[in-house]
C-alpha cells in the first residue's frame, strides 16, 4: 500500500505524463500535486475535472444499475495536444477523490496509462 506521494510519484512516470492531481471532489480542492498542472495551476485544474466527475457521477445515464457499482470508473477528453484523464479512486470509506492526470498526445499511450493509473488508484491510501 501506498501513500499519496509515492502515488503521484509513480503516476508521472507514466510515459507521457505533464502533470497529476489528487482531488477531493466535495470541494475541488488538489489535495497532492507532482508535474505540471494545466496552465500552471494545478487548482484550477482541479477546479475544472470536479465539475466534469460531479457531472458524470451524478448523471444516471451512466450508471449500471445492477452493479451498484458507482456510474463511472474513469473520465477520459481529448484534445489537440492532451489526453485528460480522471480515475475515481475506490475507498472503503466515504471518500470522494479522484486522480486527474494530464497526458501528452503526442507522447502518451492512453490504455496503457488508464491501466496503470487504476492500478495506482487500487493501491492509493489516504492517510
Amino acid at each position: 500500500m501506498s501513500g499519496i506521494e509515492e502515488c503521484l510519484a509513480e503516476a508521472m512516470g507514466i510515459t507521457g505524463a505533464l502533470g497529476v492531481s489528487l482531488v477531493d471532489w466535495t470541494n475541488g480542492l488538489a489535495i497532492g500535486t507532482a508535474g505540471l498542472g494545466p496552465d500552471g495551476d494545478h487548482e484550477v485544474g482541479a477546479a475544472d475535472a470536479t465539475e466534469l466527475a460531479r457531472a458524470v457521477t451524478q448523471t444516471p445515464s451512466f450508471a449500471d444499475p445492477d452493479s451498484g457499482a458507482p456510474p463511472a470508473e474513469d473520465v477520459i477528453v481529448t484534445s489537440a495536444g492532451n489526453y485528460h484523464l480522471i480515475r475515481f479512486v475506490p475507498a472503503a470509506f466515504d471518500a470522494n477523490v479522484f486522480l486527474y492526470l494530464r497526458l501528452d498526445r503526442d507522447h502518451a499511450n492512453l490504455a496503457m496509462a488508464r491501466l496503470r493509473l487504476a492500478a495506482i488508484a487500487d493501491r492509493l491510501v489516504l492517510t
